[in-house]
């Protein structure tokens, strides 16, 4: 079939569109734009209008209108060979390297802080996984990536949440454009992702006493905030809350740099840090990206569905801590755990022997002692059996025995018996700067875990060791008291719960743990997510099951564990 002539000749139609691909025309503009031809309306970049062919200034022969039009093509970036113009154009969406001119602050006013949670672990909503995660600082869900064919751009263009941040560099981005906000009103998000205080500000924490207020304006104290309890992690809570106001360690995780460190070394220093963040969002934390790791280290040993012993799980979490911030297996004091918390014990066990003699009677020997120097983090104290029976009169009255008492355990006097020896213990100079005590209440047989429902008494203050160290002149003066004091004491509670299983009424573990405040010489009671003021004086009341206490700066032997090296001075 015969095409159909035009009308008139296609350089005579005035306003004729081009003919050419949709990229030549934009790149046709911006070399117009270039030589000052193109025209602004409303802020955009208008085409030239077309002139005359006998009025265009330039080239006349083909040779010269070739070369002309390679050079057009080597400023619009195409390539002699040529390729398909309508494809390349939509190759890949440009992105932009900063805002359009008089948009510096666009789209941060759709960021509601109210819901954001930097607290739970870094994986992407959709795909799951840890690497390369943005929050939507919109909706605070979690994305991975940011380029064209990322869930983060995908969900900017549906929902149009359009700034998120990144969870490792701290750096926020607006999608789909792409470009980087640099406005100093996020900093606040910044410092909450990841929370980091000078040297100076954390030598100030137990000196100045400190208010702050979340969101909602409800007050708090910047170190005693809530915990999550997420199912059955209250045991979890409690050891890190104590573990948290223990100031040498708390100093260390906060100020050194881990980020070559294993992830439970890192999380636990994050975790720290949100507990003494003075700007939070909220006046409460979650465990949980720090549960998550203790799960998959432990092989599922300590989760936050099942609860577990805190002693227990304090004794293999130092242990985990101290090996992840680089300390030896063999070598003692290798790492800031073993320097805050490892002291040495000497143990002295006899063999009990007996034989008959010609009167068929038993007669003890005394065998030889052997000496033993073990280290230690946590001290066990064994609690008076209580009574079996009691009167009508005393039904009612609860034991009580002194925390000097069951102390004497440590004398190198008083010996005990354990399989078929004889055992006696003695503490050696120099005792750690903080000592813990691990108050044995619960006993296992082949049927059932009994409870000891003993109270031990004890001050919170002016806890003198001297009795229970060895004397040894070349580390501490004879005859001079070591004074402890009280940091934090981890509490027992049994309430009674119905089921319907055979055992009917059954006890459930209630676990709390009572702070100091140093810079007010104050006490609170941390129950998960509940915060309360405690008397110093009425802290023997509960049932005690760790105790956490502080050697006493300024005295003969002192010491404190510093940042870095750890030296002990």
């Amino acid at each position: 079939m015969a095409k159909r002539p035009a009308l008139e000749p296609l350089e005579h139609v005035t306003g004729a569109p081009s003919p050419a691909s949709k990229r030549a025309r934009v790149e046709d503009e911006k070399v117009d734009a270039r030589h000052g031809n193109g025209q602004r309306s409303n802020g955009h970049q208008t085409a030239p209008q077309p002139q005359p062919r006998n009025h265009i200034d330039g080239p006349q022969t083909d040779a010269e209108m070739h070369e002309a039009v390679q050079q057009v093509g080597a400023l619009s970036g195409e390539d002699e060979a040529g390729e398909d113009d309508n494809q390349s154009a939509v190759a890949a969406p440009r992105r932009q390297k900063a805002p359009e001119a008089g948009y510096t602050d666009l789209y941060l006013d759709t960021i509601d802080r109210k819901v954001l949670d930097f607290d739970f672990e870094k994986l992407c909503s959709v795909t799951l996984s840890n690497i390369n995660v943005y929050a939507c600082l919109v909706c605070g869900k979690y994305y991975q990536g940011r380029g064209p064919k990322s869930q983060a751009y995908f969900h900017a263009l549906e929902e149009a949440h359009h700034v998120y941040v990144n969870m490792e560099t701290k750096k926020v981005y607006v999608l789909p454009e792409g470009y980087e906000v640099m406005s100093k009103s996020l900093d606040d998000i910044k410092f909450v992702v990841d929370p980091r205080l000078s040297k100076a500000e954390v030598g100030r924490l137990d000196k100045d006493p400190k208010l702050s207020w979340d969101l909602l304006n409800k007050e708090y104290i910047p170190g005693f905030v809530g915990m999550n309890n997420i199912k059955a992690n209250d045991y979890f809570n409690v050891a890190i809350q104590a573990l948290a106001h223990v100031a040498p360690l708390r100093n260390y995780f906060m100020l050194e740099a881990l980020s070559a460190r294993p992830q439970i070394a890192q999380r636990f220093s994050t975790l720290v840090r949100k507990i003494w963040n003075p700007r939070a969002f909220k006046s409460h934390v979650s465990p949980h990206e720090l549960l998550q790791d203790i799960a998959l280290r432990s092989s599922k040993r300590f989760t936050l569905t099942n609860q577990s012993d805190p002693v227990d799980f304090l004794s293999w979490f130092l242990n985990n801590l101290h090996l992840a911030v680089g300390g030896s297996k063999t070598k003692p004091n290798s790492s800031i755990v073993q320097k805050v918390f490892q002291g040495t014990l000497k143990i002295e066990s006899q063999e009990i022997t007996a034989r008959a003699n010609a009167g068929d009677r038993l007669r003890f020997e005394d065998a030889a002692v052997k000496t033993d120097i073990s280290r230690f983090l946590v001290l066990t104290l064994d609690l008076p059996a209580a009574p079996l029976f009691q009167d009508a009169l005393e039904k009612n009255i609860i034991p009580q025995v002194p925390l000097t008492t069951i102390l004497n355990k440590y004398d190198g006097m008083r010996p005990q018996e354990k399989s078929k020896n004889r055992v006696r213990y003695r503490l050696l100079h120099p005792l750690p700067p903080y000592l813990l005590f691990h108050i044995k209440r619960f006993s296992k047989n082949k049927f059932v875990t009994e409870r000891n429902p003993t109270i031990v008494t004890f001050p919170a203050h002016s806890l003198d060791m001297s009795p229970y160290v060895e004397p040894n002149p070349k580390e501490f003066p004879p005859a001079e008291p070591v004074w402890y004091d009280l940091v934090a004491n981890i509490t027992h509670e049994a309430v009674k719960r119905n089921d319907d299983s055979v055992e009917g009424e059954q006890d459930t573990k209630v676990w709390r743990v009572q702070v100091r405040d140093r810079s007010r010489d104050e006490w609170y009671g941390i129950q998960d997510l509940f915060v309360e003021k405690e008397r110093g004086e009425t802290l023997f009341t509960k049932e005690s099951y760790l105790q956490v206490w502080e050697r006493r700066r300024g005295q003969p032997g002192a010491s404190t564990t510093g940042k870095g090296k750890g030296k002990v001075r």
